[in-house]
């Protein structure tokens, strides 16, 4: 995706705006849940020898393509089949580990009413703590996309950060309450003729450096990236 690139390296005219007056890219709906991504199996390569062809194999093909289901496999009791099967269970004991990745989804669903085709989207996931308003966690996201005039799009990303570092112990105390106010805030777009709305009191230098890690490697399928 060599536009999002392009749209962080360079220089261009900013204008400021408050959502309270316009808003190009409204939120129409989010949510936010717990995941778990599960990790797969490293591959274990075969190395014991190729088995020897038995005699018996010809026979045991062609019972095979006549009739019997029952026909033992003759290679089953040589030397290289029980080999290969301790061979492949000591490298399964010493393949690497990996565990399952747990985490969070957030999703926002955005609308584009500003006219022009939007191409980065820079937003959050705010939380405030209902027992302590003073604890406010945000959650930031970059994502990359060619959302025209009007379209919707569903922004989703994966962060092994939940809603919240700290708890008060008075929201641990109601765990069946809810325990945080949420908001989703947009906080910077990106246009396809180079233009940029960027909302007040949001500095894109504050999250450069995290742009640089999240942008480090190859862009997949996803479209959206936590900074």
């Amino acid at each position: 995706m060599s536009f999002l690139f392009k749209a962080l390296v360079l220089v261009l005219s900013i204008s400021s705006f408050c959502f309270a007056q316009e808003d190009p890219l409204p939120v129409v709906g989010s949510r936010w849940q717990r995941e778990v991504r599960h990790a797969e199996a490293p591959p274990v390569e075969q190395s014991s020898p190729v088995r020897s062809v038995a005699s018996g194999n010809k026979n045991f093909q062609r019972a095979q393509r006549e009739q019997s289901t029952a026909a033992v496999d003759p290679n089953e009791g040589t030397i290289e089949t029980r080999s290969a099967a301790l061979d492949k269970a000591v490298q399964e004991s010493r393949a690497t580990k990996i565990d399952d990745v747990v985490g969070y989804n957030y999703t926002a669903n955005v609308r584009n009413d500003s006219g022009k085709t939007i191409e980065v989207v820079f937003w959050e996931y705010r939380f405030a703590e209902i027992a302590k308003p003073a604890n406010v966690v945000r959650r930031q996201f970059v994502c990359a996309m060619k959302l025209k005039k009007g379209g919707t799009k569903e922004l989703s990303a994966f962060s092994q950060l939940g809603p919240s570092d700290v708890i008060d112990a008075q929201s641990l105390a109601k765990p069946a309450g809810k325990l945080f106010s949420e908001e989703v805030i947009v906080n910077r777009i990106e246009f396809a003729d180079g233009s940029i709305l960027q909302r007040d009191n949001w500095k894109f230098d504050d999250v450069k450096k995290d742009i640089e890690r999240a942008t480090s490697t190859p862009w997949g399928q996803e479209v959206c990236r936590k900074l």
